[in-house]
């Protein structure tokens, strides 16, 4: 490959092989990768505290509140695996510049919204560079590093995300009190168009190993996704017995299952269903759904809680989230470096276990009065738990696939993210519509309770699917003698040639580091 510079990141277009990166670029990646991650997680929480403004200020019900989050998680879901493809196909560091520019283009467009018709609009094209965004930067951070330095790489991404869960309540609660909620999406321009030529120049172009972009693959997943993701949104609202909300799960259903018949037959498949035969990819998805279905109930409820049953104001509210918010910036880092060590199945088990104990004890003693610091104890613990769940989770699904298709993997992986995001929502506020509501402090206090349980079952389920993560054992150093790769591409026979056979050390080292038990 000497036509390639040595600082590709993942596989040259149309190679089987992967060029080393060097330092600065693993560096650049991660920067780049962790600053437009911090975006897309700032907008998502600083919503979420400024939840209670927008309602007012526009007057807006819960149904179209709970549209304010899902325009954004509808079109950043259906699109995930698409943005993965068109990485792979015309270059990742090219389509995540694309993504920055459109994420910062909707977010000017939210913050000039008059109506939440237009709010609403507006948090969709976000989605859609937020699809580009995240699925790209944990494709470019993962392919940067080896195996064996993956999980500490993904964890420091992980951990400096959250830097924008800890201040997305902050700062949403500050701007709306103290300015107006619409300043909290003029945030994101500066920074956007500052990273955007920083992606240009430092970071070199890569592709995934397809020649051709997978165009009926493409319709059918995005088509399939959004039927599903459009029920689940409109069940509150239309009635999940509906003729609407049935006839788009049951066509979005069909239409997936389309999906995975022409997966099976293409040569050139976006999702290769061979991926699911390692129980790290298949647990490692479901896992994730059932993490971010029971974090985004809480996130989409907390500072609601805080600000209608407490009397805190918005920035009151950011403030006393951060024990929940912070443990992601201080814990993930640490997590993801003992994700290396002693595997992923105990750190994402035992982490939604810790989830479901703290969120549990905050539906206990919620209730109008009660004292804010009776919170903060399940507060750290839930977030401690969810910080050692996604580095995990993570680490799990894209090195279970061979290193130039880590881009497939890390679209699969946030497509069922955002899924899971969506599909908590959609029942939590189900149940809190049947059993609480706004008119009261009281009533809040009993949608939420009930809510947050939504949340505790769905931490269990994710803990559950945890378990059967495979385990690890111990290997010789450059042992290749290990547990077989999760595909049967063969190896090149100079496993030790860094310049010539840097994909066969990067199975190598999964086979020492990742062995299944």
């Amino acid at each position: 490959m000497s036509g390639e510079p040595r600082t590709q990141l993942g596989d040259t277009k149309g190679t089987g092989g992967a060029e080393p990166a060097t330092t600065t670029v693993r560096r650049w990646a991660l920067a780049l990768g962790a600053v437009a991650s911090v975006m897309a997680a700032l907008d998502t929480l600083v919503v979420s505290t400024a939840l209670h403004t927008i309602r007012l200020d526009l007057g807006s019900s819960v149904e179209e509140l709970e549209w304010t989050v899902n325009a954004y998680n509808l079109s950043f879901a259906v699109l995930l695996l698409t943005a993965a493809a068109v990485g792979d196909r015309f270059g990742r560091r090219r389509m995540f510049a694309a993504g920055l520019l459109l994420f910062t283009a909707g977010s000017a467009a939210c913050a000039l919204s008059g109506s939440v018709a237009a709010l609403i609009a507006a948090r969709a094209v976000q989605g859609v560079g937020a699809a580009l965004i995240m699925t790209l930067a944990l494709a470019l951070v993962s392919a940067a590093f080896p195996a064996h330095r993956r999980g500490a790489a993904i964890g420091i991404l992980e951990g400096v995300t959250g830097l924008g869960v800890a201040l997305g309540p902050l700062v949403g609660g500050a701007v709306a009190e103290g300015l107006a909620w619409q300043w909290i999406f003029w945030i994101n321009v500066p920074i956007g168009l500052a990273a955007v030529p920083l992606v240009l120049r430092k970071l070199p172009e890569s592709h995934g190993p397809d020649s051709a972009l997978d165009l009926p693959g493409v319709g059918l997943v995005t088509a399939g996704s959004f039927g599903v993701v459009w029920a689940l949104v409109r069940g509150n609202p239309a009635g999940w017995g509906s003729v609407e909300v049935v006839g788009a799960l049951l066509g979005g259903a069909a239409l997936l299952a389309a999906f995975v018949r022409w997966e099976q037959r293409t040569p050139e498949p976006m999702l290769p269903l061979r991926f699911f035969r390692s129980r790290a990819f298949s647990a490692g998805n479901a896992a994730v759904f059932f993490t971010m279905a029971s974090l985004f109930v809480a996130v989409f409820f907390l500072a609601q809680f805080m600000q209608t049953v407490l009397g805190y104001g918005p920035l009151g509210a950011g403030l006393r989230l951060m024990p929940w918010t912070a443990t992601l910036f201080f814990c993930a880092p640490v997590a993801g470096a003992l994700v290396d060590r002693i595997g992923e199945r105990p750190l994402l088990s035992g982490g939604l276990a810790l989830q479901a104990v703290g969120l549990g004890w905050i539906a206990l003693v919620a209730e109008p009065g009660v004292a804010y610091g009776t919170l903060v104890a399940p507060l750290v613990i839930a977030g401690c738990g969810v910080s050692m769940a996604i580095p995990a989770v993570q680490t799990s699904v894209v090195g279970a696939v061979e290193h130039v298709e880590i881009g497939k993997a890390a679209g699969a992986n946030g497509m069922m993210r955002e899924l899971g995001g969506v599909f908590g929502i959609a029942v939590a506020v189900a149940v809190f519509s049947g059993t609480g509501g706004y008119a009261t402090a009281e009533q809040f206090s009993d949608g939420f309770t009930a809510a947050l349980g939504v949340g505790v079952g769905l931490a269990l389920l994710g803990a559950l699917a945890g378990l059967f993560l495979p385990g690890r054992r111990s290997a010789p150093a450059g042992s290749a003698a290990s547990a077989p790769t999760p595909t049967p591409t063969p190896a090149p026979s100079s496993a030790h040639d860094d310049a010539a056979a840097p994909a066969e050390e990067d199975r190598r080292d999964r086979r020492v580091t990742r062995s299944a038990g």
